[in-house]
């Protein structure tokens, strides 16, 4: 099933190569599929071509804190906190800082 969705998204963004949405979810089924570099990787590239792509943040920074890179996390967490700000979005503000403050806890 996993490979399927890989294979329609990636289909998908032949199409559309910009497409931040279309890239993130990406990133999640290869996350599904246990491929948590994969997917970090494709999440970092999206960030650095759109960093206004606010749930990619908080998804990132829980890769990294599965794969054991609590300063990345940590770094990302904040970058996302950052943008929340800057878009007023109170929801996802708040859900990053709770992230920050239990892992820094």
């Amino acid at each position: 099933m996993t490979t399927n969705r890989l294979q329609q998204i990636e289909n998908m963004l032949k199409d559309e190569p910009d497409d931040s949405f279309l890239t993130y979810a990406l990133a999640l089924e290869y996350a599904k599929a246990y491929e948590l570099n994969k997917a970090i990787e494709i999440i970092e590239k999206l960030l650095n071509k759109d960093e206004n792509y606010l749930g990619a943040y908080y998804q990132l920074a829980k890769f990294y804190e599965e794969t054991l890179q609590t300063d990345k996390a940590i770094t990302t967490y904040k970058r996302g906190i950052v943008i929340a700000q800057k878009q007023n979005n109170k929801k996802a503000f708040s859900e990053l800082n709770q992230a920050l403050f239990l892992l820094e806890d």
